[in-house]
């Protein structure tokens, strides 16, 4: 259940992205793998790499994944722009 909450949270968030200049890597869909996956990994850290279950699953649990689908999402846009200025350079 927690998983569910960390990859929703991910993905609330990727919707943001639209506010930003299209200068990630992949595009609008490597940003949204960017959040998705650093919203999954972060909450997997957080947990001890475990998932908690439903019982264990509250409010908090879906604020985990911002930190992690913020630097997903910011990981993905430092490489398309490292990528975009070597093409023009």
């Amino acid at each position: 259940m927690a998983m569910l909450a960390w990859v929703m949270m991910g993905l609330a968030l990727w919707h943001f992205t639209i506010f930003l200049p299209d200068r990630f890597w992949g595009g609008i869909v490597g940003a949204f793998l960017g959040a998705l996956f650093g919203a999954v990994l972060f909450g997997f850290v957080v947990n001890g790499f475990t998932v908690p279950g439903q019982n264990d699953t509250h409010l908090l649990t879906a604020l985990e994944a911002v930190p992690g689908a913020v630097a997903g999402i910011a990981a993905v846009y430092a490489e398309g722009m490292r990528r975009e200025t070597a093409a023009r350079a």
